[in-house]
């Protein structure tokens, strides 16, 4: 009798582990080495509280980045915050968003600069909670933290329609590894 109450529990199991949720399979362990299986994370695009935005395209997205949209609709000057040279946020923005390598996109700016463009390059701040304090606190402003440095003080924009949790999200990045 206790080998058929354990029939349904054992099937239960074997559906979970072939078929995780996106909550259970963040927590996976591999026992061989007694670490977290990596997995991805969604690159929130934020903007502050007051901006009526709420959806973008990758296109409108890589205009407002590499400078060629410096408005909102709504009438606001259109002000960059980033992470600085290295982060893993900041290198999936360059390969995504960009399309470019830190150097290129340097001489991309330097070379806009230099022929006049009215261009201002992204803020380089040093840390999420920074990135997050500049866009709150600058009516127009727009950045990028992982989903999981997103709190109530910004706006996340759905990009193509999509949340940073949502299957076929375009900006994901490896979780940070767990201490």
């Amino acid at each position: 009798m206790k080998a058929l109450l354990a029939v349904p529990l054992l099937l239960a199991l074997v559906a979970v582990a072939e078929n995780p949720t996106p909550a259970v399979r963040s927590a996976q362990f591999d026992p061989l080495v007694n670490r977290r299986i990596s997995s991805m994370e969604g690159l929130a695009i934020v903007v502050d509280r007051s901006n009526p935005a709420s959806n973008i395209t990758m296109a409108e997205l890589r205009e407002i980045f590499i400078g060629d949209r410096r408005w909102w609709a709504h009438d606001r000057r259109i002000k960059l915050a980033g992470l600085q040279h290295g982060t893993a946020e900041r290198e999936t923005i360059l390969k995504k968003i960009y399309k470019m390598d830190d150097r290129e996109l340097g001489r991309y700016f330097f070379f806009e600069i230099y022929r006049g463009a009215p261009i201002n390059p992204p803020i380089a701040l040093q840390t999420p909670s920074q990135v997050r304090r500049f866009v709150a606190s600058n009516p127009g402003a727009i950045g990028y933290l992982r989903a999981s440095d997103v709190d109530n003080s910004v706006k996340v924009l759905r990009i193509n329609g999509l949340l940073p949790g949502d299957d076929g999200y375009p900006l994901r990045l490896r979780t940070r590894a767990a201490k």
